[in-house]
């Protein structure tokens, strides 16, 4: 974290509140807004932190509940997700609370005692390299905390109205603010009033029953696989030997069950199988009370008992697999002639299973995807088709995430095959599975096609471990000026900033003469750079495209003054020199990230990453033309 730019401050480094734009439950619904964002759920959150950045956007956001959630229903957070949360300045608040998910265990039933259960296999739960970060358990309603102080320490002070809901929501012709919302308060003594609003554009991150997605005409499609589940947070004595374990419990007859535990070190979260649903069947009409999911769950654990002496939150839903064929408001045929104005994310758009848990994760980068297009637009430094990337970036993930989830959730239900009956999943296809779809559950595997914010592969060999559009996968370095050992993806912060690493070639030093060298002398200096054509006059030279590099040599045979000037940028006020934008290959603990990303050590390359930690394009470090015209496909010259 870098602070005091712009002079000395007392006090937390990360409270960057300078004005008031917008107070929240302390201050009246404003006539007008940039974006209005409907709901206070992961989704909605991690878009309102982003915008929460800005102090020239005006954003807002809006939830009918009467305050932030006690008790969340997602607990499972992926190694991508952890990624995110560091960009946001909050991963090791999880880390400290959370319960870790270091392996998983399997249990199917006892081939010489079927009425009882035996483990059947024990694996690492990520593959190693995954992801600098773990798979982790923390309740819900702790992720929202962590983001709301995001959006309260941030430079616009933002925090939600709370007791409003949709009414109406229609799209006008008004040039300025084409959406016209009317929100009505559900708050006691209050309830009724209305509100009209006008805005900019308004993200609907409502939940499957949005109120959103009814206005702008889009449906979830799909279907139930009819069958319920119950799912309750326990504190319980057990002689359940993986109690602490996340683990898959398959019985005979009994059903099926899916053990994680929580954090704190007591309390355990288990998903217990219940009876089908016939057709059109809804799972509230069977009267499912807490005691019959206990019994259930006792009778899958068959030999081990279970005496549950508390239980924090229960409930019981039937799955169900559905999908809208657009998150936007513009019709497929106007694609061409029309701009979103209203977007839908997370389960207003998806909605699934909760066993694989990537509900809350997918959902998360939902906003986090279109949070910064939305920054990049309305301060003008991208034109407004950027805005139609979101809804045909995400609704791809969302579809592998429905078809996964389809077949996940088939063979977790799914009898297991015993012997040569006939029928059923072998437990052992189900562990295969589940370790072949690791890096889909960690999140990393998600990659954008080639659009104008993801360029082609044509010279992916340049760094093979940096595949174009998926995650920037981070790797250890040691920063040169103060020989500070740390994860390079780190430097990406959700600030809405571009990031270029240039990795310098064999021999090069940073010196006159080189690749490196000459390409910041062109971002510098030319007037075709992105950086000349899209920084504002008077901003802080790395305040659009953020230039790092990375070079091969061991640190101490590095000056940091030798370094071209771009890459110790004069900045803020006073003119501070801007010290950490020079990397090393971690060479002691033996981890070169020449090496684990497969960089072309003889030639070097620029890696391009966007706001959203994905990566956009891979060049050679000559490639200044190229750098250029890939900007100049969606980029705004900055006025001045």
């Amino acid at each position: 974290m870098q602070y005091h730019l712009n002079g000395f401050r007392p006090g937390d480094p990360a409270v960057h509140t300078d004005l008031t734009q917008n107070g929240g439950d302390t201050a009246p619904l404003p006539d007008t807004l940039d974006v209005l964002i409907v709901g206070t759920g992961p989704t909605g959150l991690v878009l309102a932190s982003q915008l929460a950045a800005f102090s020239d956007i005006r954003t807002g956001i809006v939830e009918q509940r009467a305050g932030p959630i006690q008790v969340g229903q997602a607990d499972g957070i992926a190694c991508r997700s952890m990624e995110m949360f560091e960009a946001f300045g909050f991963s090791e608040k999880v880390l400290k609370e959370s319960y870790w998910v270091n392996e998983t265990s399997f249990w199917r039933p006892d081939a010489e005692n079927p009425g009882s259960i035996t483990r059947s296999g024990r694996i690492q739960d990520t593959e190693d390299g995954l992801s600098e970060f773990p798979h982790v358990i923390l309740n819900q309603a702790r992720v929202h905390d962590f983001f709301l102080e995001t959006m309260a320490n941030a430079p616009t002070a933002m925090a939600p109205w709370y007791n409003q809901r949709i009414k109406n929501l229609t799209v006008t012709g008004d040039a300025e603010y084409p959406v016209t919302v009317t929100l009505e308060s559900t708050e006691p003594g209050h309830e009724g009033e209305t509100h009209e609003l006008r805005a900019k554009y308004v993200v609907g991150c409502d939940g499957a029953r949005s109120r959103v997605r009814e206005a702008i005409g889009r449906k979830l499609t799909g279907d139930s696989a009819n069958q319920a589940w119950g799912v309750m947070d326990v504190l319980a004595v057990t002689d359940f030997p993986d109690i602490r374990m996340k683990a898959t419990v398959h019985s005979a007859e009994e059903g099926n069950l899916l053990v994680i535990p929580r954090e704190g070190g007591y309390m355990v979260r288990l998903y217990i199988e219940l009876d089908k649903l016939k057709e059109d069947e809804r799972v509230a009409s069977r009267n499912i009370t807490l005691d019959k999911l206990v019994a259930a769950a006792q009778r899958i654990l068959h030999p081990y008992t279970l005496e549950v002496k508390e239980t924090a939150w229960w409930s019981v839903y039937e799955i169900g697999q559905r999908l809208c064929d657009k998150f936007d408001d513009v019709p497929a045929e106007n694609i061409d002639s029309q701009l979103p104005r209203v977007f839908i994310a997370g389960d207003a758009c998806h909605t699934h299973s909760p066993k694989a848990g990537q509900g809350m994760n997918v959902s998360m980068r939902d906003g986090f995807n279109l949070g910064w297009k939305l920054a990049a637009v309305l301060r003008k430094q991208a034109v407004p088709e950027i805005l139609q990337s979101y809804s045909a970036e995400r609704q791809g993930v969302a579809k592998m995430l429905i078809d996964f989830d389809r077949e996940f959730a088939r063979m977790f239900s799914a009898k297991p095959k015993t012997g040569d009956a006939e029928g059923g999943v072998d437990p052992e296809e189900f562990q295969k599975y589940f370790v072949q779809h690791g890096r889909f559950t960690a999140g990393t595997a998600i990659q954008y096609a080639p659009s104008v914010l993801t360029g082609a592969d044509t010279h992916q060999a340049l760094a093979s471990g940096f595949p174009l559009g998926m995650r920037f996968h981070s790797a250890p370095v040691i920063r040169l000026a103060d020989a500070r050992p740390l994860q390079l993806g780190h430097v990406v912060r959700a600030d809405g900033r571009w990031r270029l690493f240039a990795f310098a070639a064999t021999d090069d030093r940073g010196q006159e003469g080189g690749a490196l060298h000459a390409l910041c002398q062109y971002l510098e200096g030319d007037a075709a750079s992105p950086l000349r054509r899209y920084t504002a006059k008077g901003a802080d030279i790395d305040s659009v495209l953020d230039v790092r590099a990375v070079l091969q040599q061991e640190h101490r045979s590095l000056t940091p003054g030798d370094m071209p000037s771009l890459l110790r940028p004069l900045k803020g006020r006073y003119g501070l020199r801007d010290y950490e934008k020079v990397f090393c290959p971690d060479l002691k603990s033996g981890q070169d990230i020449f090496d684990m990303r497969g960089i072309d050590r003889s030639q070097g390359c620029m890696v391009l990453v966007r706001p959203d930690q994905h990566v956009a394009q891979v060049l050679p470090l000559d490639a200044h033309e190229a750098l250029s015209q890939f900007f100049d496909g969606f980029m705004i010259p900055a006025a001045g």
